[in-house]
């Protein structure tokens, strides 16, 4: 059953890699942009649920080869395991993929469209800044994968109606949730999927709505 963390009044942050200096690298490089957050690592999928329990982190920075147990060999599936666990047990919990593999998450495709929380994905050789602006945009529950993994222009049915109830019936989103059901924070969350696979991003001198409409309409999703 999926559960829900506790949100903490302070923040924690797990970083989980099998690399020593990846791994030392990311905890320096946290520890300075958040110095009052509290960091833990993990070296292992195994050790990583363990501190998930114990910790309750409101963000996971996550690698995806890495080994099952201590004295065991690092590989992809064990990564893969504890993100999809990750995803179906914590369904809110930010995460950070940091990984020189991340087109392997193309596997994961249906469990990362269900999660809830923020989910980003940054590359081991992009720089610093790009894994920072990833850990914000995750602590700030947006979406951003890479094109890999969107497979194309596929929206599910019900990212589809926010989009023609938002732009062909003009409808706000506390009237689009009452429409369809469900929670006005819910919507936010449709949203943010409809633009990472539009690839439309956050920039404060443009209309993230605006721009989301001339994507949808320039591809064909709505008239």
């Amino acid at each position: 059953m999926p559960q829900t963390l506790p949100q903490p009044e302070k923040r924690t942050f797990l970083v989980v890699d099998d690399h020593a200096m990846v791994l030392g690298g990311t905890l320096s490089i946290l520890k300075q942009e958040y110095p009052n957050a509290d960091i833990v690592s993990a070296s292992t999928a195994r050790a990583a649920l363990l501190q998930v329990e114990e910790a309750h982190p409101n963000l996971v920075i996550v690698d995806l080869v890495m080994p099952e147990a201590i004295g065991e060999t690092a590989q992809a599936n064990s990564g893969h395991q504890l993100l999809k666990t990750l995803m179906e047990k914590y369904p809110n919990l930010n995460i950070v993929v940091q990984s020189a593999h991340v087109r392997t998450l193309v596997c994961l495709k249906p469990s990362i469209d269900n999660h809830m929380g923020g989910f980003t994905v940054v590359d081991k050789s992009q720089s610093v800044k790009d894994l920072l602006e990833m850990v914000d945009w995750a602590l700030r529950e947006r979406i951003c994968t890479p094109r890999e993994i969107r497979n194309g222009l596929q929206l599910k049915p019900e990212w589809m109606q926010v989009l023609q109830l938002a732009f062909q019936e003009s409808l706000q989103d506390t009237a689009i949730a009452k429409r369809m059901n469900v929670s006005e924070r819910t919507i936010q969350y449709y949203w943010e999927k409809i633009r990472d696979v539009l690839e439309v991003y956050r920039d404060d001198d443009k209309n993230l709505r605006i721009q989301t409409e001339v994507r949808a309409r320039e591809v064909g999703l709505i008239d």
